[in-house]
């Protein structure tokens, strides 16, 4: 499911013709996909997120907020064998953007000696809601507005016109939701 849908896009376009829906479409995912991933670092509509580390960290941040839900988190240690650590062994921190995971209270992580690398995973979802009304408006209007960019330009330089960047509208209506993630 996407945040801005069909009949929105070819109403913003201006388009009455079924023709070029398939292509619309695939402007909006690439639309989406940049406001999700450059300009905001964040998930949108729900989706199924996993991050992968080499080991527990004291404070782990979820990357691309709001975070929804955390399903599960697993570790496999230097015999191949995989664990789930309990829910109750960690606290979720949802006032803080990005959220973080630390071990609850008297808790720690396992001690176990883990794989050299990717041994920890930790599956949650993200994203404002299900439904594009779930996501903020401003958000939206940027990949009607960049798909719109997309749909014109087709060309990676045209010719006979002044050379300009991604409109800058589009990230002005996405620059309050940034997520700054340098530290992650």
């Amino acid at each position: 499911k996407e945040p801005v849908t069909l009949l929105e896009l070819k109403d913003h376009l201006r388009i009455v013709h079924d023709d070029e829906d398939t292509l619309i479409e695939s402007y909006a995912k690439a639309a989406r996909r940049y406001v999700e991933q450059v300009l905001c670092w964040r998930a949108l509509i729900t989706q199924e997120l996993e991050l992968v580390l080499d080991s527990f960290q004291d404070k782990i941040k979820l990357p691309r907020p709001p975070l929804q839900e955390v399903t599960s988190i697993k570790y496999t240690d230097k015999d191949g064998t995989e664990h789930t650590v309990d829910a109750d062994n960690y606290i979720i921190d949802t006032d803080s953007e990005p959220a973080r995971i630390v071990p609850a209270y008297g808790k720690s992580w396992p001690t176990d000696t883990l794989e050299p690398v990717n041994a920890v995973r930790i599956r949650y979802k993200a994203g404002y809601g299900d439904s594009a009304e779930d996501v903020p408006q401003e958000l939206r209007q940027a990949i009607l507005i960049l798909t719109a960019h997309f749909y014109e330009m087709r060309e990676p330089v045209v010719i006979g016109q002044t050379v300009s960047n991604v409109p800058w509208t589009v990230e002005a209506l996405s620059s309050s939701h940034r997520c700054w993630h340098s530290d992650i």
